[in-house]
């Protein structure tokens, strides 16, 4: 059945003010006679992509918990044991914190996510399952995908790949690395497991980066070398990846023009001392970037608050941006950026000035957020929001509907 949607008075990308229609999920330049309509007040506020999430750990949330002081100790795999030591004593159980989260997500206007399910010895697939189950709650609201995660390491602990194997079976979405050198101490067979296992079952891969300096730098030229001789372009995330532009120019230059050839997408969430590849170097490479907010009030960090925009502020201080075009375009990485790191054929950035995602064809996930400009929307990280996803209202002021 034909459904319709008239958003009026609405400003896309901040521009004028006027009425947008949406036919069957797709933005249309207007509606056929004698259809009726569902109205959307707009009021005057922006019009923009939803946003996506592309780097979040619904798995290990403690968002609507009582706050907790933070007990982990620095380096990954002591927050490892801490997370272990505690994940299962939180007031809430996994799946309702899992879909509690994700339902706070989507009222701020993320309709698209890709999350973490940890997967070892300790937790077999019991987390895994809680986020399937949020992500099957929400399914009308918000297109999510889960990557089937070893956040211990896939060789330290015997019995965790045929774990994330399973997981696969079962229909994860992507298949996860990290820390190839630190953490398992073994690049060649961690990199063997992890492609071998996403060719198998033809899931696309993301890789946690957290290694510093040049021991990053040789990590990531291991996992190009097989992006080329696998042929896996457009299928391979770089996530984190923080410490990638801080040896020299000629490698920053060198990793960016190969991300771009080979199509690897990178996913930020911001982090403060940036050392990352430059995001309008980026940008003007054509590299895919999208934006996430990591862990949320959970046992690694007391950060997160479920609002995308407010780490898009995030992005644009920590990168020291202060023009509104910069600004502007951490926004548009957060929303139609991180679109194309879920899907590489989605539409993509295409430099600092691109603000696509509106024009008639696309697809109507939007949100409507108060704001005098786009750039002043960053700052004040308005409230009065309504969400939109497949051309129907799945939110308004920060509730589901």
């Amino acid at each position: 059945m034909t459904h319709a949607l008239l958003i009026t008075d609405v400003r896309p990308w901040g521009g004028r003010a006027r009425d947008v229609a949406v036919l069957d999920g797709v933005l249309a330049a207007d509606l056929p006679d004698g259809l009726v309509p569902e109205l959307v007040d707009g009021r005057g506020r922006l019009l923009l992509p939803s946003f996506s999430d592309v780097h979040v750990h619904l798995d290990s949330t403690r968002i609507g918990l009582p706050f907790r002081p933070h007990t982990g100790s620095p380096g990954v795999w002591p927050m490892v044991m801490n997370d272990r030591a505690n994940w299962r004593d939180a007031e809430v159980p996994l799946p309702r914190r899992s879909a509690d989260t994700l339902a706070r997500m989507i009222a701020h206007g993320i309709t698209r996510v890709r999350t973490y399910a940890q997967i070892d010895v300790d937790c077999g697939l019991e987390r895994y399952a809680a986020v399937q189950q949020a992500k099957a709650e929400h399914a009308d609201r918000c297109e999510v995908r889960v990557i089937a995660f070893p956040q211990a390491g896939l060789l330290r602990e015997e019995g965790t790949v045929p774990l994330l194997e399973q997981a696969l079976r079962e229909g994860a979405d992507v298949m996860g690395g990290i820390d190839p050198c630190t953490l398992d101490r073994d690049p060649k067979g961690h990199l063997d497991v992890v492609f071998g296992l996403a060719e198998r079952y033809q899931v696309p891969i993301d890789f946690h980066l957290h290694e510093p300096g040049h021991l990053g730098v040789f990590s990531t030229d291991l996992i190009l070398e097989r992006i080329r001789a696998l042929d896996m372009r457009g299928l391979v995330t770089m996530s984190h990846s923080y410490e990638l532009g801080s040896v020299d120019e000629a490698t920053t230059r060198r990793l960016v023009d190969e991300f771009a050839e080979l199509d690897v997408a990178m996913a930020t969430v911001a982090p403060a001392g940036q050392h990352g590849l430059p995001l309008p170097m980026l940008a003007e490479a054509g590299v895919r970037v999208g934006l996430g907010q990591d862990g949320q009030r959970d046992y690694w960090s007391p950060y997160g608050n479920t609002d995308l925009l407010d780490r898009t502020w995030q992005l644009a201080f920590t990168h020291g941006f202060r023009a509104d075009e910069l600004i502007e375009h951490c926004v548009a990485i957060a929303t139609i950026g991180g679109g194309a790191v879920l899907d590489p054929a989605a539409t993509r950035l295409h430099g600092v000035a691109d603000r696509p995602g509106l024009a008639v064809g696309d697809v109507a996930d939007l949100v409507l957020v108060d704001g005098e400009t786009v750039a002043s929307a960053v700052m004040d990280r308005g409230r009065d929001r309504t969400v939109i996803h497949a051309g129907r209202v799945v939110a308004d002021g920060l509730q589901l509907v």
